[in-house]
């Protein structure tokens, strides 16, 4: 390509970015209506692959939250009472507004959050799909009737909304995480005040509008946009006017909002930090289990709670298994999200990059051995090379923290019974991967890990119709599958006496 025809197609790619930027509404959703913050405050949003300014949204304040709730709380009613074949229809139509929109929305998602089209297209059908999963589930709401024990009654088990809920989505998967807290939400018939990141609120912006062209009524979903999370949250959580919270983050805040949460005993539900295990035994199919360590690993660049976080590979294959992953990781170019081959983005902001580099230099300090990359990449943005790790010692920060990044930790270990002990060597327990071709080994070793969800022989977990989250320090609740809408329905019982 010629400059003159590269200079050209930049110039009609910054045509196309700066024409979806101007789609995006900017200002808090509250009641139906789009309007200004408190003062006309706003708070930027980058561009991580540059570190530049993409444009500024509203920087909603205290008050503007109380506005939002009060919303939410006057439409509850209402909403409480329409049918379910009229929220079902509500999801179903958001869900085909997203694919008929998903070039831009992917754009939008690459600007603001830096992973490759490719990968923000995967997730804009990944997030449609939680829409069109409890459409179906919104219409399958249902009680119970049976006799007394004892005879002389009946009792009648109604489902109900469990009312005006709180939503706290992560920036890392800025519309899926979304759709799988607004899908139940909506689907059970409550109400909710949602609070994107501040680093990737564009993602929500616009689903607020696929919202309310899909015909979702004035108040049901209102969007809060704040750079001061904590200060706009708590006098909601504390309020006494919200019934549940939702949300999606890091052990650290999950339980500061807890404690917040106990006040008014809010019911919860929390996806949090991960550590995942991804084991590979001798007798697993080599070739399968790097696709799938690629897979766990590299999705999202590595910034993801159900990420491979510590990598065992029995000690037979264990230099084997490092120098093919190596070579698979080592060859992904790194760029732009926006630019054509490119699938490695860059990481969300300077902190993430430097604690990448933090615990790299960790494991090496400790005897790691560096296959492939191994630093942060000079220049504008917030790039990491993508690396591989072997010999990864116990002792490594990494080890306890998650890397969220696109570094692969391996560790050898020797026995069954060493590398369970291992694996479950920590306070979290969202997600663990088993490659081994033993059918006992499998079922013996999935039951004996301790996490809400095992891969077994595959990298990828998350899916709308299976239940997604975590044990011990990893979260409460579930998302997804048919039990992701009871997070957003209360239990009535009522007892008919017939004599």
């Amino acid at each position: 390509m010629s400059s003159q025809t590269a200079q050209q197609a930049q110039q009609r790619n910054g045509g196309r970015e700066a024409a979806v930027l101007d789609a995006v509404p900017k200002q808090l959703l509250i009641g139906g209506q789009w309007i200004d913050a408190e003062g006309g405050a706003t708070l930027e949003v980058l561009d991580p692959s540059t570190g530049r300014v993409l444009c500024e949204v509203a920087d909603g304040s205290p008050a503007d939250g109380v506005a939002a709730l009060d919303a939410a709380v006057a439409a509850q009613a209402d909403f409480a009472k329409t049918s379910p074949r009229e929220r079902a229809d509500i999801l179903t139509r958001a869900f085909e507004l997203l694919h008929e929109r998903i070039d831009d929305l992917a754009l939008l998602m690459t600007l603001e959050m830096g992973k490759p089209i490719a990968e923000a297209k995967g997730e804009i059908t990944y997030a449609a799909e939680f829409f069109r999963h409890f459409a179906s589930e919104a219409t399958r709401i249902s009680g119970g009737y049976q006799t007394a024990p004892a005879g002389g009654a009946r009792f009648l088990i109604a489902r109900q909304p469990v009312g005006p809920c709180l939503l706290i989505t992560p920036w890392n998967f800025p519309m899926a995480m979304g759709t799988r807290k607004l899908g139940p939400a909506i689907a059970a018939g409550c109400t909710s005040v949602i609070k994107p990141a501040h680093q990737t609120p564009l993602s929500m912006l616009a689903l607020g509008q696929i919202l309310i062209e899909a015909g979702l009524p004035e108040g049901v979903v209102n969007i809060v946009t704040a750079e001061r999370s904590g200060a706009v949250m708590e006098p909601l959580i504390r309020s006494g006017k919200a019934r549940k919270l939702s949300f999606t983050g890091s052990t650290k805040v999950g339980k500061i909002l807890l404690e917040q949460c106990a006040d008014k005993v809010l019911r919860t539900s929390m996806e949090l930090g991960g550590n995942a295990p991804f084991i590979v035994f001798e007798d697993a199919d080599l070739e399968e289990a790097v696709a799938g360590a690629l897979a766990a690993k590299m999705r999202n660049m590595g910034e993801a709670c159900t990420a491979a976080n510590r990598i065992y590979v029995h000690e037979s294959i264990a230099e084997e298994f490092g120098r093919r992953l190596g070579e698979e990781m080592g060859g992904m170019p790194v760029g732009r999200g926006t630019e054509e081959g490119v699938r490695v983005g860059p990481l969300i902001d300077q902190a993430a990059q430097d604690k990448v580099t933090e615990l790299v230099t960790d494991a090496v300090g400790l005897g790691a051995t560096v296959v492939t990359g191994g630093s942060a990449q000079e220049g504008e943005g917030y790039f990491f090379t993508p690396t591989v790790l072997t010999g990864v010692s116990p002792q490594a920060r990494m080890g306890t923290e998650e890397i969220f990044g696109p570094v692969a930790a391996i560790t050898p270990f020797s026995t069954e019974e060493e590398v369970v002990a291992a694996a479950n060597d920590t306070p979290f327990g969202l997600v663990s991967y088993v490659f081994t071709n033993d059918l006992r080994r499998a079922l013996r070793v999935s039951e004996a890990l301790e996490s809400g969800m095992v891969g077994l022989n595959q990298g990828v977990v998350s899916n709308p119709a299976a239940p997604f989250g975590g044990v011990k320090e990893s979260g409460l609740g579930r998302e997804g599958g048919d039990t992701g809408i009871d997070e957003f329905l209360e239990t009535k019982y009522i007892g008919i006496a017939l004599a």
